[in-house]
């Protein structure tokens, strides 16, 4: 049985992998800050011997101590870097630049490089870590910096990592969503409606407009893509930030 840790697991994404890799047979373990919402999830999924961490992924040391008293010994098959905050941040007293930057960037860092003892120790051939970054690493958003920046930052993490780690057989990719259909999207698009003084649903369809397939993902879809990443029916792609973003940018 393969065992897997998703960080940011109590939501959207996270929580939609979760629910994949167990229901594929995998044995999973839920990460994030908010461990009434992890508690949530666990109940939802199949199989046995699923466990949880309340951790802030931006605290290594914490970090590092709830690894060791979760897995002691064992191995872990694949890691998403998947945990993550969102909005804007303008310079000056309240900026929320640090914060950002933190948790986004930094987090995804002190996992992967956290989780790198505990992949070698797996018997599997070839090991995974998927990160979470975003569309918005390929282009810019007027007052989003940080979490442009953050996410930009991910994809040279990913690239460099993948190269450290090649010989070791741990592939380290990103996939880089668009709007999908979680509850920070629609924070996100009801702070665009509330700044723009138009309904919920007329700020929505005006984001929806800018893209080709004028649609949201849903969180499902990108739960598919790292299931295929961390599936091992191929081991050739390393070192890629994979756009699955309904259009919203094509190279």
């Amino acid at each position: 049985m393969k065992t897997f840790l998703i960080t940011g697991a109590g939501t959207g994404i996270g929580a939609a992998t979760a629910k994949r890799l167990a229901g594929s047979g995998a044995q999973v373990i839920l990460a994030g800050r908010r461990a009434n919402l992890l508690e949530d999830v666990l109940k939802t999924l199949p199989g046995k011997g699923h466990g949880l961490m309340s951790v802030d992924v931006s605290d290594k040391d914490s970090l590092n101590k709830a690894l060791k008293e979760t897995l002691g010994d064992n191995a872990l098959d694949g890691v998403f870097a998947n945990a993550g905050i969102g909005g804007g941040n303008r310079y000056g007293e309240d900026d929320r630049w640090s914060e950002i930057i933190d948790i986004n960037l930094s987090g995804a860092y002190y996992t992967s490089m956290e989780c790198i003892p505990y992949l070698k120790r797996s018997n599997e051939k070839y090991r995974n870590i998927v990160i979470t970054s975003s569309c918005l690493a390929r282009f810019g958003v007027p007052y989003y910096t940080a979490y442009c920046a953050s996410k930009s930052g991910l994809t040279g993490l990913v690239r460099a990592l993948a190269v450290e780690l090649g010989a070791s057989r741990i592939l380290v990719n990103a996939v880089l969503p668009g709007w999908v259909n979680t509850g920070m999207a629609r924070e996100g698009i009801q702070k665009l409606a509330d700044h723009t003084h138009k309904p919920y649903e007329q700020a929505l369809k005006e984001q929806l407009g800018f893209l080709p397939l004028q649609k949201m993902s849903e969180p499902d879809e990108i739960a598919a893509l790292v299931g295929f990443l961390f599936s091992n029916v191929q081991t050739s792609i390393t070192g890629q930030c994979i756009d699955i973003n309904n259009g919203s940018h094509m190279i």
